[in-house]
């Protein structure tokens, strides 16, 4: 029981030491304004190179990961209906159905579909 501790209190203390190692070599001490600024071939840039991400673009494509994620969570059930009994097969495949339609609703509700806003 203590030597499981003493490696977990090891392994702690080294990944926090890295860590704090590398937080310290990874900072940057020059600011320059040439490496701030962006890059478009030698010329001057012609407007501002940080532009804002567009927000509805992030919820579309974290909504897109949702769904993309339920689709190899819905896999095994393909692939286990002849080992399983087909009631709790269909229960948990309608049930977690069931709940991903209503998270679509949900979003589709909120408006967070809607592309035109």
């Amino acid at each position: 029981m203590y030597v499981l501790f003493f490696f977990i209190m090891v392994i702690f203390l080294v990944s926090t030491v890295v860590m704090m190692v590398a937080s310290l070599l990874s900072k940057k001490t020059i600011m320059d304004r040439e490496k701030n600024s962006p890059y478009e071939c030698g010329f001057d840039p012609k407007g501002s190179g940080r532009l804002p991400f567009s927000l509805r673009f992030f919820l579309i494509a974290v909504i897109f990961l949702i769904f993309d994620v339920e689709i190899t969570l819905l896999l095994p059930l393909v692939c286990i209906l002849y080992l399983v009994d087909i009631y709790s097969w269909t229960l948990t495949g309608l049930l977690f159905l069931l709940v991903l339609l209503f998270g679509l609703y949900y979003e589709w509700k909120e408006g967070a579909l809607d592309w035109s806003n």
